[in-house]
Parts: structure tokens; C-alpha cells; sequence
């Protein structure tokens, strides 16, 4: 099939697919004698492992390692687990980040009285220094 069908089946763009393969995340298919990429339904389990993967956030470098563990008949689940839990670590602390930059946001808002004076507690954080 061409990649606009893997495309279709694996719910990514052709433009991702392609970027995929040139950062060596998944290899490039077969080619048919036109020189287009010609994807079995094995490069789409691939595509949609990979499309799964990154939409719960693992990087291109985690989505490599699971690749590579999940075609490794000997890996080991703890493997698996350990990657995944570090990813998890990730997501916990861009969440605190999240929650403290909402926090100042909010307080921001409450002091900034939102009328027509030119004055604006926001404006004025924004332009401190960043090691306030």
C-alpha cells in the first residue's frame, strides 16, 4: 500500500511517517519499481504502535527503545516497565510545573483589576527578572 493508505490506517500524517523514517524510528519500506514506498500491514502495526506510543506522550527516543524491546522476543516486562515508569516521573513533574505556573497565572489575574487604567500587575511581573 502506498503512504497515504498507511497513513490512513495508522492515523498519522505521510509527513510524520517520513520524518519517522529519516530520524531512523522506523524503517523505510520496501519500494515498488516507481520508486514509492510500498507499506505491508507489518509497517502499520509498526506506524500505529508508534502513533499510540507518542500520543501518551513518550518521546522519539523512548518510542525507539519500546520498538526495539517489543520486537525482542527475550526482552524482559521490566524492561518495559522501567521506561514506562520514568515516563511517568516526567509527566508527574510537568504537571507540579503546570499546577505552579496556573497558580501564578491565577494570582495574577486576581490582582490585575481588568479596567480601563493603563496600569497591569501581569504586565509588570512579566517584565522582572526571571530570578525573581
Amino acid at each position: 500500500m502506498n503512504i497515504g493508505d498507511a497513513a490512513a490506517q495508522s492515523e498519522l500524517a505521510p509527513k510524520t511517517i517520513r520524518y519517522y523514517e529519516s530520524v531512523g524510528l522506523i524503517q523505510s519500506p520496501a519500494r515498488t519499481a516507481g520508486g514509492y514506498r510500498d507499506y505491508g500491514e507489518a509497517d502499520v502495526q509498526t506506524l500505529r504502535f508508534v502513533a499510540r506510543a507518542r500520543g501518551l506522550g513518550f518521546s522519539v527516543a523512548q518510542v525507539a527503545e519500546l520498538l526495539s524491546l517489543y520486537n525482542d522476543r527475550d526482552r524482559t516486562s521490566a524492561d518495559v516497565k522501567a521506561i514506562t515508569m520514568a515516563h511517568i516521573d516526567d509527566i508527574d513533574r510537568k504537571m507540579a510545573e503546570l499546577e505552579s505556573m496556573k497558580n501564578t497565572l491565577s494570582h495574577l489575574v486576581h490582582m490585575c483589576h481588568g479596567d480601563d487604567r493603563p496600569d497591569c500587575p501581569i504586565l509588570d511581573d512579566l517584565a522582572k527578572p526571571a530570578d525573581h
